[in-house]
Parts: C-alpha cells; structure tokens; sequence
C-alpha cells in the first residue's frame, strides 16, 4: 500500500492538472522515484480522480507484480529517470502546446513569466509517439539540457525534484502557449521588453 501522503500528493497534482485543461478525462500520467521504486498512475486511471488504488509501484529497473498494470508509457518514465536525476515526471497533453508543436521545432515563450521560467522548450519527434523505446529514449536524452520538452503532437514531458515542480513548468508552458497563440489572432507587431531577448533561442 502506496503511503497516505505520497497519495495526497498524486491526488492534488492529478487534480489541478485536470482543472487546469492540461489532460483529458484519461490521458496524461505522473509519477515519483524513490530510490529504486518508482511509483506511477495506474493504466487507464483517471487524473482528475485518483484513488489509492490508482498508484501502483515498482522498479526502476526490473518488472514485478505491478508492471502488469501501470501506465502504457512505464518505459518513458524508467529511462527519464535513469538519464536526469529527477525524482518527479509529470506528462501531460496541453492543447494550445500541442497546436504550436505541429508547426515548429521549438516554444519559444514571449511572456515575461514563461520566459524567464523555461526560456524555451525544445520539440522533438519520433515516428511511434506512444510507449515506445525510440521515444523513451529521444525524450531522456532532451531532458539532460531541459526541465521539460514536447513531443510533436503528443504531449510534454516535464521533470523536477517533486511533482509539483514538475507541474509548474508544465502549467507555464500551456499559459506561455496560449499567449503566443493570442498575440498571433492580435497580429500586431509586438513591442519588445525583455532585455537580451534575441538570445531566447539559443538556450
């Protein structure tokens, strides 16, 4: 049995990540790294409504009982973890996000606050964008120079040394999206305010 506060835990961020339009009623998943455990959704299990037996555990590196019913993307999470030295992921499918991913290689935010918490977000792609080796390692790899990446038309990938970190970059990203996305119907030329802001790119 998952203990009571790594569950409060798992409930609060899968609840805010639903409340906040960053998953559908069961996509996305989250979990934590405690040593050489690693606690995920359940497959199937919705975010927004997280029961204790929605968390299952197992290991980083070999399969047990649990496997069998853990997230479809256990794979993606093992080599995240193996790579960085995060201790949380949270993966979710941010719609204005998805949207600029379809049609560029990088997010750029232009927002003061997205700017200055991700300053960009890289786009990576794979030819199987779902529970594969090829994207777990394509993601892993990104994630030692990023806090979070996107995988074109799937979804970001977001790594901290808790879940609510995670979160954050993940929330500001879809804020930083939907900004980009409101200043392109404006079609104004925007007025530039942040100092050394031609070097964003090249982070």
């Amino acid at each position: 049995m998952v203990d009571e506060r790594v569950y409060e835990m798992f409930r609060e961020i899968g609840r805010d990540m639903y409340v906040h339009n960053l998953v559908s009623s069961h996509g996305g998943n989250i979990s934590v790294r405690f040593g050489d455990r690693i606690i995920i959704k359940r497959r199937g299990a919705m975010l927004g409504r997280l029961k204790p037996h929605d968390l299952i555990e197992t290991g980083l590196e070999k399969n047990d009982s649990g496997v069998a019913l853990a997230s479809t993307e256990l794979i993606v999470h093992r080599a995240i973890y193996k790579a960085t030295p995060a201790l949380a992921v949270v993966h979710a499918h941010p719609r204005t996000a998805i949207a600029l991913s379809l049609s560029r290689d990088e997010i750029v935010p232009i927002d003061n606050e997205g700017s200055y918490l991700l300053k960009k977000v890289p786009v990576v792609s794979v030819e199987f964008a779902s529970g594969t080796k090829q994207m777990a390692d394509t993601l892993a790899e990104a994630l030692k120079s990023y806090k979070i990446v996107f995988l074109r038309g799937h979804g970001s990938f977001a790594i901290g040394q808790t879940l609510d970190e995670a979160f954050q970059w993940t929330d500001a990203l879809e804020e930083a999206a939907q900004i980009i996305m409101y200043a392109k119907y404006l079609n104004e030329e925007m007025i530039e305010y942040r100092r050394m802001s031609d070097s964003y790119s090249s982070w």
